[in-house]
């Protein structure tokens, strides 16, 4: 990990993969631009955590040919063939650290198994870059909206690096929007915020920094329980393209 003295950051992505096969490498590079330079700047190390869905090879087959292009060294993390005992210091060695989508309840166990949800903590105090799409977004806050329950989407308890709570795939999947709200209403889920997939939230430290996005028409959105029901606050984000 590059040594720093500032916050690290989250980068938390309503929906997008790291494949660049769309062509749109827009929000992986704004990640790696969140890194504190050196001089000479060796390329940067980039950690795959692919528990969420299973680790599976294709996956990380796609990881790496990705970051590869984008002229980074990337290694991942499995728990089912550890690289090494002292997962401490794997994870240390690295700088970005990006979390895929999947199941997040089953990922959140893994790593509070093998201790890992320490170690992430620890590192992003001391001035780490995470990132991470679907489960790798709801993953860092309070709460968040989650299919990993056969059935509806339900409410999961989650690390809390960050306050309040978080709802992927707004736009692209039916029941988001109406499960988040009512859960918001309802006061089964706290306040917080959803985004669009290729819209993204990104805190410095505990603080939201900025909201960007890798598609024109992305958005984010606040969504508050009040008096009478909830609200929702639409949030435009700086489109990186």
């Amino acid at each position: 990990m590059r040594a720093t003295q500032a916050p690290g950051h989250i980068l938390a992505i309503g929906g997008a993969g790291f494949s660049l096969t769309d062509g749109n490498p827009l929000l992986l590079r704004y990640a790696l631009s969140l890194l504190p330079p050196l001089d000479p700047a060796p390329r940067p190390k980039v950690c795959y955590l692919g528990q969420a869905s299973g680790e599976p090879l294709d996956h990380l087959v796609t990881f790496y040919q990705t970051f590869s292009v984008l002229d980074c060294e990337a290694t991942h993390l499995s728990l089912f063939k550890p690289p090494t005992a002292d997962l401490r210091g794997f994870l240390f060695a690295q700088d970005l650290i990006y979390v895929g989508g999947g199941n997040t309840k089953s990922m959140l166990a893994l790593w509070r198994d093998w201790d890992v949800d320490h170690i992430l903590r620890d590192a992003w105090e001391q001035g780490m870059v995470l990132m991470g799409s679907s489960a790798g977004s709801i993953c860092w806050f309070e709460q968040g909206v989650t299919d990993s329950i056969p059935g509806d989407l339900t409410p999961l308890p989650c690390l809390g690096f960050l306050a309040g709570s978080d709802c992927p795939h707004y736009d692209s999947e039916p029941m988001r929007r109406p499960t988040y709200q009512r859960l918001v209403r309802e006061g089964k889920i706290a306040d917080g915020y959803a985004c669009d997939d290729g819209a993204a939230l990104h805190y410095e430290g505990t603080r939201l920094r900025e909201i960007v996005s890798s598609r024109p028409n992305a958005r984010a959105y606040h969504v508050t329980k009040t008096a009478d029901g909830v609200n929702e606050t639409e949030l435009t984000p700086r489109y990186l393209g």
